[in-house]
């Protein structure tokens, strides 16, 4: 399953959702302003930035900041999805 990391005021995080779910890919949501360990756990994978949406499956982990359908596609054929 895809983890995605987010923040309840996140434009990108809301579209990225939408798209998940228009190509029927479930997703595990992780609020990274609830979760301190979520919130390092983005930092680590993206230079020390907070940046969400933050996608990770397996060992493929992304940052979908600036959102556009070609970064998710990317990211899904990185992840093998």
């Amino acid at each position: 399953m895809i983890k995605m990391y987010t923040t309840t005021w996140c434009p990108d995080c809301h579209a990225a959702k939408r798209a998940l779910t228009s190509k029927g890919l479930a997703f595990e949501e992780i609020n990274i302003e609830q979760d301190d360990s979520a919130a390092q756990y983005v930092m680590s994978v993206n230079g020390g930035k907070r940046s969400v949406p933050t996608l990770v499956h397996g060992d493929t982990a992304a940052s979908l900041s600036g959102f556009r359908p070609q970064k998710l596609d990317a990211f899904l054929a990185q992840a093998g999805l």
